[in-house]
């Protein structure tokens, strides 16, 4: 199991989208129509293997649109991590009570999201991709915009909880996968590729992606545009989208 992609949500798409690609020098792959079934627009940006999304309301009473109004702006929406088989998660979410609020199947890929009160820190999605390597939700030809010289891929996602080791069990249960003390505080579960950390919601924000690491090939370049870009970086970061990004040295 393994990270595949994070969503962020913002009230306003483009002018986020534009401040993300232009710090992490990055580029939008795809934007795709079936998000239009959720009253959402977006875009898919590829990095590496891995993929940022960025989805806005556009229409009223949408999660994500609920979502602003209870975080009180923008931020981390969904955590999608891919899997080899559905079936064995579908019989583990029935035995914990788990309900799946959405699901849908295609010939190379599949995707079940779970209900977040029953989940709790975020939304979650499992799917499926077949072959592995594949990813139809970064659209026909992600891989002719993926820009690798600054950024090179998600590493790990930091969520935010009232009970983050009650969160992370929950977690670790539904996905199969151990949690360990994190050193940086927290708790953690380590993936095949990348890790999800769960900390102390002390924002005034509650649940949800508090942050998103990514692995950079010069970290003091990224902290120099995100400087340009007006974004006030900290110490090894800056924040976009009500989000930290978090960047570390490949």
């Amino acid at each position: 199991m393994r990270i595949r992609q994070i969503a962020l949500v913002a009230r306003e798409l483009e002018p986020t989208v534009s401040a993300i690609c232009d710090v992490l020098d990055l580029e939008v792959g795809f934007r795709d129509p079936g998000v239009k079934l959720f009253g959402l627009s977006n875009a898919v940006i590829p990095v590496g293997d891995t993929f940022l999304e960025v989805v806005s309301p556009t229409e009223k009473d949408t999660t994500a649109g609920r979502l602003l109004d209870r975080r009180g702006g923008d931020g981390g929406y969904m955590v999608i991590l891919q899997t080899e088989d559905l079936d064995v998660h579908r019989k583990q979410l029935a035995e914990l009570d788990v309900r799946i609020v959405w699901e849908h199947a295609l010939e190379d890929i599949a995707t079940i999201h779970l209900h977040p009160k029953d989940v709790g820190g975020a939304i979650l999605s499992l799917d499926v991709a077949d072959p592995p390597s594949s990813w139809r939700w970064a659209g026909p030809d992600w891989k002719s915009h993926r820009r690798t010289d600054t950024t090179a891929w998600i590493d790990g996602v930091q969520i935010q909880s009232s009970n983050p080791r009650d969160t992370a069990e929950q977690w670790s249960r539904i996905t199969g996968s151990r949690v360990i003390d994190a050193p940086e505080g927290g708790v953690e579960i380590p993936l095949d590729a990348g890790w999800l950390r769960f900390v102390e919601a002390v924002d005034g924000r509650g649940d949800g992606v508090a942050a998103v690491e990514f692995i950079v090939n010069d970290v003091d370049e990224v902290l120099a545009n995100a400087r340009e870009a007006g974004l006030e970086p900290g110490a090894g970061e800056f924040t976009v989208c009500g989000t930290r990004i978090l960047l570390r040295e490949a």
